[in-house]
């Protein structure tokens, strides 16, 4: 059961990750419902909030995102504890920088890559509930991961809109294993005091020595219901209805789309090759997943299957069971679905250990807004490209 902290509270309450803390229950929309001001003394609008001064020293900063944001698919991975942001220059006729949100970032990650850690505030993670002005505590963040370079956390990307191009940031946080802020280190930074002795060791060893300790946690779920396979949002909806569109006359067509997915998911697949339709054993492609890097690799061998199906339409057991029957030794599948593999099936798949990767109607939209296809006109066009 979910966490809940009342309106009544925020002045005084802890920090607890997931947690739900509460707007004003009147419920008329204004401003001064939303919670986080009143949580940490900050502003009450706005993707970006801060206590202290950009220009001078910043005592904490907040990041509220509704990961709703198409254009701006803001995101979490809960398995390695990582959190991507964009900044907030989202629109033509302003240069990177003239925002606040893209100031604090340049200087967060400046300061990363130099070393000045201690000049670096801890950065709440909140996220938007769907009801009224409830907010979600996602976590503690710090800039950068494990593994990524100063060309990699931080990087300034083309948008194109209708009266113009543009630049805005895209960030990575990780989110640090913190599993409570407590009101006393709160109060603590509010006075500029950011490794006070209530801050967490962990807080603190980011800061001294750099290591990051992420907050890692696995799905309980040993399968994944429809819903949890399938978009919710009418506009993700709309998009996924415009690929069926494309592909439910076509087939194989729809085959040499799902390669291309699969190498926009990850660039290790290659050299896929469709096979041929009536000897295919079951098998729409056949390709090679590169292990390590380009100087020093090995290939594996992967079957692919795809199925165009309307949303209502399941991939049952005997979908799936033609691709695993067909596996050969060492070598893994991959199921591609403008829809989602039905709950029986699924089961099968995770208790018997199948090496399957399963991409639903919901995965494919992830795959490609994380490329910049976030609208239905550009994932027609990315198709149209494919083919032409």
């Amino acid at each position: 059961m979910i966490n809940i902290i009342t309106h009544d509270k925020l002045s005084t309450c802890d920090l607890i990750i997931d947690a739900l803390y509460q707007g004003d229950s009147q419920g008329k929309g204004y401003i001064s419902e939303e919670p986080i001001s009143k949580i940490l003394r900050c502003g009450n609008r706005g993707g970006f909030r801060y206590s202290g001064s950009i220009s001078d020293k910043l005592n904490y900063v907040v990041l509220f995102t509704t990961l709703r944001d198409i254009n701006w698919p803001d995101t979490i991975d809960k398995h390695r504890g990582h959190f991507t942001y964009y900044g907030d220059n989202k629109q033509p006729g302003k240069l990177l920088h003239d925002k606040k949100g893209n100031k604090i970032l340049m200087k967060i990650f400046e300061y990363l890559h130099t070393g000045k850690r201690e000049y670096i505030p801890p950065i709440f993670i909140f996220l938007h509930s769907p009801t009224a002005h409830d907010v979600i505590f996602l976590g503690v963040a710090v800039p950068g991961a494990k593994g990524l370079s100063s060309m990699e956390d931080l990087v300034a990307v083309w948008k194109t809109h209708e009266e113009g191009r543009f630049q805005n940031y895209k960030a990575t946080f990780t989110i640090l294993d913190i599993p409570q802020v407590s009101r006393e280190w709160i109060n603590e930074l509010y006075t500029g005091n950011t490794t006070g002795v209530a801050s967490p060791e962990v807080w603190k060893t980011w800061v001294k020595k750099g290591i990051y300790h992420p907050l890692i946690s696995e799905n309980i779920l040993i399968y994944r219901k429809r819903n949890e396979q399938l978009p919710v949002s009418a506009d993700d909806l709309k998009i996924l209805d415009a690929i069926i569109s494309k592909f439910k006359d076509d087939p194989v067509k729809f085959e040499r789309c799902s390669i291309e997915l699969a190498c926009l998911m990850d660039e290790k697949f290659r050299n896929a090759e469709l096979t041929r339709p009536v000897r295919d054993g079951g098998r729409d492609a056949v390709g090679k997943y590169m292990i390590g890097i380009e100087e020093t690799n090995t290939m594996v061998d992967y079957a692919l299957e795809a199925k165009c199906y309307s949303i209502n339409s399941a991939v049952g057991v005997k979908g799936t069971s033609r691709l695993i029957s067909r596996l050969k030794h060492r070598q893994f599948g991959l199921l591609v679905t403008t829809s989602y593999v039905h709950e029986q099936a699924y089961k099968e798949i995770v208790e018997d250990g199948h090496p399957i990767i399963i991409i639903s109607g919901g995965d494919i939209l992830n795959i490609l807004k994380k490329k910049g296809y976030t609208t239905t006109d550009l994932v027609e066009k990315w198709i149209d490209t494919l083919f032409n």
